[in-house]
């Protein structure tokens, strides 16, 4: 198969394989054989996690290269593009580009099926292989262990935080869904767990495989003083660390752990510290806590955007917001079938007083009406609802004329997020 046009690559890859999801490894590890793809030189930093990966992925990028490192970042999904997935060096892959390592791919699978999530995958790993990298930086999929990521043996590993999420795929509990992302860790190489609390399963992963812990809180860690904040790892400590330029004050968390990567990786990556400032004080994550008031919507109307699709990450979007004075807010949210909507609305109950319900498309996304109907019966105020984001953000400014709203959050999913973006035009 062979298309000129990446939309096209993509719409045919969703109906390659019979199951859009397909955890494991075997497939993609027949097709990179067959490619002849070696493993980099450089150093792999892999982060999984149920919230912070994707900050703590941003930050690890931003602080290589403020260092003048060239650094390849594989994230996913994307918010607006899906070039963004694929960064070398600070911008995204090409459409162009793309098509031509589809096409490669293609030939090399020949009869064997791949799913969407493996096809990007490969991708990454085929463009970083060539575009002469002092460091990659791989966003786990899902999960760890059998996430197509995996293929690739990390020199630090890296699991933010364990929630309840893709239980489905992962396990019911929080000891399963640990030991899944712990399938990232190497033997007699650093493993590091970004959260203060850590589950029982996580300790004994790492005994069993002979990794090395780095926990948050005890093997390292920051203190908040004051605009400033300070890091610590055994006899270094760092004081006077800047502001960061992602917004939330659990930021700090994911903050920590990326010094805590780049602290291990010193003595093959040095870092100096005005390059960690840099970094830290540059990165930029769009869609986690965004705040903005975009000029060309009409009112005095605060609109806060957040990717939370777990009750974990709503979580931490409630504390961020109950930073915020308190002001009459709308929530539009979305979100898939295999997310527990009722955790995350019950979670920013304090911070949402209405809410207006979003369809998202694919097989796995909930209908408005399915979502109406859901939030009727947890007694919260569902105002209206909406089949497409954009009809969701007309009809938001709107109620919040009539009603005198003065904020509207946006959360649930990527997908709600990126077309929420497009339509502010921000």
């Amino acid at each position: 198969m062979r298309f000129d046009v990446l939309e096209d690559w993509l719409s045919w890859q969703e109906t390659l394989h019979p199951h859009s999801i397909d955890l494991g490894l075997g497939r993609i590890r027949i097709v990179l054989d067959r490619l002849g793809w070696k493993p980099p030189s450089c150093p792999v930093i892999t982060v999984a996690g149920t919230k912070g990966k994707g900050s703590c992925v941003a930050l690890l990028e931003s602080i290589y290269r403020a260092a003048g490192y060239r650094v390849g970042t594989f994230t996913s999904p994307h918010l607006r593009h899906y070039s963004e997935r694929i960064q070398i060096a600070g911008r995204n892959i090409t459409a162009l580009e793309l098509c031509g390592v589809f096409a490669r791919i293609d030939a090399a699978r020949a009869d064997l099926s791949l799913t969407y999530f493996e096809f990007n995958t490969l991708a990454a790993l085929l463009t970083f292989e060539s575009a002469m990298l002092d460091v990659w930086v791989l966003e786990v999929g899902m999960g760890g262990r059998l996430d197509a990521v995996n293929v690739v043996d990390p020199d630090v590993a890296v699991v933010t935080s364990i929630g309840l999420d893709h239980t489905e795929w992962l396990g019911a509990d929080l000891n399963s869904i640990a030991r899944e992302k712990a399938g990232i860790y190497r033997a007699n190489k650093p493993a590091v767990f970004g959260s203060s609390t850590m589950p029982v399963a996580i300790a004994e992963c790492i005994q069993s495989v002979g990794a090395i812990l780095f926990h948050l809180g005890e093997h390292y860690g920051y203190v908040p003083q004051g605009d400033n904040w300070s890091w610590w790892m055994r006899d270094v400590h760092l004081t006077h660390l800047p502001v960061l330029g992602i917004a939330g004050s659990i930021q700090l968390e994911n903050a920590s752990t990326a010094l805590a990567v780049v602290h291990l990786l010193a003595e093959r990556l040095p870092v100096s510290v005005n390059g960690l400032q840099a970094g830290l004080r540059t990165a930029r994550l769009a869609g986690r806590f965004q705040v903005i008031s975009p000029p060309q919507v009409q009112g005095d109307v605060e609109w806060v955007l957040d990717v939370a699709h777990n009750p974990m990450s709503a979580q931490v979007l409630a504390s961020h917001l109950s930073t915020l004075r308190r002001i009459k807010t709308l929530g539009i949210i979305g979100v898939m079938g295999d997310k527990d909507l009722d955790g995350m609305v019950l979670a920013l109950g304090a911070q949402v007083d209405h809410w207006l319900v979003v369809s998202l498309p694919g097989p796995r996304g909930l209908s408005a009406a399915v979502l109406s109907s859901r939030l009727q019966a947890l007694k919260v105020s569902v105002m209206s609802s909406a089949e497409t984001m954009a009809s969701a953000c007309e009809q938001a400014v709107g109620l919040s004329h009539q009603y005198g709203l003065q904020r509207i959050v946006i959360c649930g999913s990527f997908l709600t997020v990126g077309p929420a973006l497009d339509w502010l035009q921000f």
